[in-house]
């Protein structure tokens, strides 16, 4: 197979759009709604008594009482209800799949109509309460117990708030610089703007109670030990820093990454002009991360962005909604496809490409696609999970209460198995470990 001269210079390169149009490519994804419109929307619930939105949401929200509660004008009051389930349920709102977890359970989805607009009408609710300068839940007397949170993800600090609230001192170690976790470093800038999640920890500490340490890793199981003597009780919140691998030919070739480290490049960025984008983005991959990495790279500037995806597009875990929404954006969506091998000289230059089922022929097809940017989106995986700790698929095992193997230690989030990825569910775990480690004290 001929392949095509030396690319003399690389066509990965900043400054592809304008900054008026990055900023406008970057605009709120949904924005938010005003009064009237909540209200609009708040009258369209048909207050179920056994309302299956709830039972879809993994922090069990009481969504029918909420939303009764910004029917009536109360949306302050709502935000309460809100943040009882989830204290993160500002960025929930805005980033939770709810297309496929409330919104899908709707009883007028049910009906064939437009389902109700939950994750608006609760980031209305929680953008409200918000605003206050006053943190709506004041935290119980000081118990003495001290408790050591691991990972300042959703999980951790989920967790923490919960303790912090019940009167415990809650010490987080964060290996990273800033706390956030995945709704910091690993959600799309078109999710999440104007720094909220970096506004809502600051809300949220606002319980008191709770020291945060960055650039403090735990990164052992004589860590746990260690602090698991200093402290009454352990949370793990480690979320997930490995990546699966790919064993294909071309790795190394420069303009090759992962998706993730993309994403977090894009989101910590001052400037989005200064993000390199090739012309030509091809991303391995069919999740969430790979729907975000393929939307920015177009955002961005790249002419022509394709997302691989190994197996039927029905399995893709991805919602159809976020397929649909790449699609909008411009993404091309190739579905019983692998990467074969990266070409280049130096740098990636393009793909070979084996597919099935094409044009309804048997067995396998090879096909060459540009490429001069790759995005790895194939999964992560537990750095190493803490020797000693029982482990079940490469992630920490741990009871309905969230306890694991070793006594006095508790886990949630990613990191733990199953695990389905997503922040609302890691809220909910470390959650529900807070309260158990609180019953585990013997405090009312």
């Amino acid at each position: 197979m001929a392949f095509p001269d030396a690319i003399t210079e690389d066509s990965v390169k900043a400054g592809k759009l304008s900054s008026r149009q990055i900023a406008l490519n970057f605009t709120d994804l949904h924005p938010p709604l005003d009064e009237h419109q909540a209200a609009v929307e708040a009258a369209r619930c048909y207050f179920c008594y056994d309302a299956p939105c709830i039972a879809a949401c993994p922090t069990e929200i009481d969504i029918p009482l909420f939303i009764r509660q910004i029917a009536s004008g109360s949306p302050e009051t709502a935000a309460i209800t809100i943040l009882e389930s989830n204290i993160l349920g500002g960025l929930c709102a805005r980033v939770c799949p709810t297309e496929s977890l409330c919104e899908e359970k709707c009883v007028r989805q049910v009906a064939e109509e437009k389902p109700v607009e939950i994750g608006l009408l609760q980031r209305f609710a929680t953008d409200r309460i918000m605003a206050r300068s006053s943190h709506p839940f004041q935290r119980q007397p000081a118990t003495g117990r001290s408790v050591a949170v691991v990972g300042a993800g959703p999980a951790g600090l989920a967790c923490a708030h919960r303790l912090a609230m019940k009167g415990h001192d809650v010490s987080v170690f964060e290996r990273r610089t800033k706390s956030g976790g995945v709704n910091e470093y690993g959600i799309a800038a078109y999710k999440v703007v104007d720094s909220f999640a970096e506004r809502e920890i600051e809300w949220l500490l606002g319980i008191g109670g709770i020291a945060i340490h960055t650039n403090a890793p735990v990164e052992s199981y004589k860590d746990v030990l260690r602090l698991r003597e200093d402290f009454d009780a352990v949370f793990l919140g480690l979320g997930l820093g490995a990546f699966n691998s790919l064993m294909v030919e071309g790795l190394q070739l420069r303009n090759v990454e992962y998706a993730v480290d993309f994403i977090e490049r894009v989101r910590q960025a001052e400037e989005l002009t200064d993000i390199a984008v090739g012309n030509d983005v091809v991303v391995i991959g069919g999740g969430m991360t790979a729907i975000d990495a393929a939307v920015q790279s177009k955002l961005i500037g790249a002419d022509n962005v394709t997302i691989l995806y190994r197996g039927d597009r029905s399995r893709m875990k991805a919602s159809r909604y976020e397929q649909q929404l790449a699609a909008h954006k411009g993404v091309k969506i190739v579905a019983n496809a692998q990467a074969a091998a990266f070409r280049g000289n130096g740098r990636v230059e393009e793909i070979k490409v084996t597919r099935s089922a094409v044009a309804g022929r048997d067995g396998l097809v090879a096909e060459r696609l540009p490429a001069d940017q790759v995005f790895l989106a194939i999964g992560q995986q537990l750095v190493e999970p803490p020797l000693k700790l029982r482990t079940e698929r490469g992630k920490i095992a741990v009871d309905s209460f969230g306890r694991t193997s070793l006594e006095g230690v508790w886990a949630g989030g990613d990191c733990v198995a199953p695990g389905d990825d997503l922040s609302v569910t890691a809220v909910a775990q470390g959650r529900d470990a807070a309260e158990d480690i609180h019953a585990s004290f013997g405090e009312s």
